[in-house]
């Protein structure tokens, strides 16, 4: 099942999250260091959600808007930097 994944950003804390019934199931955060740099702080995913790819989902979300938006990422969640480090193809949004 595919879930709509939403995004907000407010001052220098942003989230792409997946909500069901007023409550977040799914989110991945981060912390904007300057105009064009993020920092990727944390991810969760309900319990219920496990094994379906959300996780990723809302990594390659990001990513996809990181891309668009010219924002360049770094990944203190540990789950986003062995992503990360798995995966070449999303690594060109890393910052040097």
């Amino acid at each position: 099942m595919k879930y709509p994944i939403a995004h907000e950003e407010t001052d220098d804390r942003g989230a792409f999250y997946i909500e069901q019934e007023g409550k977040r199931i799914a989110e991945i955060t981060y912390r904007r260091t300057n105009a064009a740099l993020i920092d990727i702080d944390h991810t969760i995913v309900d319990p219920s959600l496990g094994g379906q790819g959300v996780g990723r989902s809302l990594l390659d979300t990001l990513v996809q808007w990181a891309r668009a938006t010219q924002t360049k990422v770094t990944a203190t969640c540990t789950y986003a930097k062995a992503q990360f480090a798995k995966d070449a193809s999303i690594r060109d949004v890393l910052s040097a």
